[in-house]
């Protein structure tokens, strides 16, 4: 057996917000667009993902114990 695949190899999955953040991007984009300031709706999907990916991390770490 190789060292990597040892007892003391993790065996929980952590949680990935990254997929929220890329999905408020576009929706913020393309609701932007729809609004006429497509910059204006980039910034507040930036804005919406970072705060959900954080909130993603935090769930994940108080799992972790």
């Amino acid at each position: 057996m190789a060292p990597w695949q040892g007892p003391r190899m993790a065996t929980r999955k952590p949680m990935a917000g990254g997929f929220l953040w890329m999905l408020a991007i576009l929706s913020g984009t393309v609701w932007g667009v729809i609004a006429g300031n497509p910059m204006r709706g980039l910034l507040a999907g930036t804005a919406v993902g970072a705060g959900l990916s954080i909130i993603v991390w935090m769930i994940d770490r108080r799992r972790r114990g």
